[in-house]
């Protein structure tokens, strides 16, 4: 929305400025109206205008000295000045009304369509500006964007390097020392370790596939009836490893009576064990983990809520993006990319709901909600 057009106009006769007035009114213009040249300086202090129109004698400041006190300062140097006249001026005095800034003369008595013929030229000059600072902004912050966008492809890249040299590297020290032991028991210990490392390869993998997917349009809900009830639960059996490595405590609360709802259940078993993992994750060693379902005739709401490390405010919504990690966070991110939550964002809302974060601040723990809208049910 472009900012409205203004007209200033500067006489010293009342109803001279209610002719102007008439003359000019439009709903898309707004008229300013001074009676001074003084008075006239104190409303361009205020608002921006395209054009002044400007009674050339005045009492006090006359109409040229104004024009050259407009010229002279840097807000106002620009605005285009048509000069109200009563009779005719030598040419020295023309003269000095273009060295004061003129763009034009008009004699009294008006001729309207003259008068509104050019007014609507520095209307729509003045619109003209609007419209190419508007898109100049649009473009820088384009361009802000693009840089950002470079900046996080670029810690991306660094990150990812980082990430999947530790577990191949690991995993070409585990080969090398299987090849030298002979201990049976070692070497099963080695190879537990190596099969946790490639089950981290893989999850980093499978999340940029998904992120990919989901990004080129190539992922496809299938969508079942089913009890949401049986998800949670098997998310919190895949996720009961973590929970027992941190001693954690996990309180589950969902209701006795069966949840239908029509999603693609794999993802959304996905999407809680992420929101799960996090909770884990991010919680310090024998903390408080509860998972609840509150529902309405719309959706199933799925809430994790931890004593964790918590989220500063500008974090609730950015979390959300593709790569994020809040600042000092990143110890405990235990290799992640900030890849979970973008996804779980991306697969709620191709079912139509969405994802959100609620903290109390750093320190204070977290809440992470799913909407999981209930569709009609599919008959067998």
């Amino acid at each position: 929305m472009t900012e409205p057009v203004k007209f200033l106009l500067v006489d010293d006769l009342s109803e001279n400025l209610l002719s102007l007035e008439a003359l000019l009114r439009r709903d898309d213009l707004i008229l300013l109206k001074a009676r001074s040249g003084d008075e006239a300086l104190e409303l361009l202090l205020e608002h921006d205008v395209a054009l002044a129109l400007v009674d050339v004698q005045m009492p006090g400041l006359d109409g040229f000295e104004l024009a050259e006190l407009m010229r002279g300062s840097e807000r106002t140097r620009r605005v285009p000045i048509i000069f109200v006249t009563a009779g005719s001026h030598s040419a020295e005095r023309r003269f000095r009304g273009y060295e004061a800034g003129a763009v034009d003369f008009i004699q009294k008595p008006i001729e309207p369509d003259v008068l509104r013929s050019k007014a609507e030229v520095f209307l729509e000059i003045y619109r003209q500006r609007q419209m190419i600072a508007a898109q100049r902004d649009q473009l820088q912050l384009q361009a802000q964007a693009l840089q950002q966008a470079d900046r996080h492809k670029n810690e991306f890249l660094a990150t990812l390097v980082h990430e999947l040299r530790n577990p191949i590297a690991s995993l070409q020290g585990g080969l090398r020392l299987l090849r030298r032991s002979a201990d049976a028991a070692k070497a099963e210990e080695i190879g537990d370790l190596m099969q946790e490392q490639m089950k981290h390869l893989l999850r980093l993998v499978d999340d940029l596939l998904d992120i990919s997917r989901i990004s080129q349009g190539k992922i496809e809900l299938r969508k079942t009836t089913f009890d949401l009830a049986d998800a949670i639960r098997m998310a919190v059996a895949m996720t009961q490893s973590a929970m027992t490595e941190k001693n954690h405590t996990l309180t589950l609360t969902i209701p006795d009576t069966a949840l239908p709802v029509v999603a693609d259940e794999v993802r959304i078993t996905q999407c809680v064990i992420n929101l799960l993992n996090n909770a884990a994750k991010y919680t310090d060693a024998g903390g408080s983990i509860d998972l609840g379902i509150t529902l309405n005739a719309m959706c199933y709401r799925i809430t994790v809520t931890d004593n964790g490390l918590g989220l500063p405010e500008h974090a609730l919504k950015s979390i959300f993006g593709l790569f994020e990690q809040v600042e000092g966070h990143r110890s405990s991110a235990q290799g992640g990319l900030g890849i979970g939550l973008a996804l779980v964002r991306q697969l709620m809302e191709l079912h139509g709901g969405g994802v959100s974060a609620a903290s109390a601040g750093p320190g204070h723990g977290s809440a992470f909600t799913l909407e999981v809208p209930r569709g009609t049910l599919l008959t067998p």
